[in-house]
């Protein structure tokens, strides 16, 4: 998992690196579009996706954005198993019940 992220972040930094030089306005995205990019991209795989939407905010705002993402999605699905969310998110993860 670690790996994984360290790659995205170089791959990240590289692409921030090309963009400097590139002068083209391009369309600035939020992080909670970029969150939600981003998750879709790993949930299917795709790295060029991944990379894409890893270039459109900081490390910290992506952070922040599937941090909320997560929260939101497991409130969402535990209400509508009307379970806590604490039971979704252990069963999300393969955890034992608490």
């Amino acid at each position: 998992m670690l790996g994984r992220v360290r790659k995205s972040c170089a791959r990240f930094l590289n692409a921030v690196r090309a963009d400097i030089g590139n002068g083209r306005d391009k369309r600035t995205h939020n992080l909670f579009e970029a969150a939600a990019a981003y998750v879709s991209a790993c949930a299917e795989d795709d790295q060029d996706r991944i990379e894409e939407a890893a270039g459109w905010v900081s490390p910290e705002a992506l952070s922040f954005g599937v941090s909320e993402l997560a929260c939101r999605a497991v409130i969402a699905l535990a209400r509508e198993r009307d379970e806590s969310p604490g039971t979704v998110a252990r069963a999300l993860l393969g955890l034992p019940a608490a």
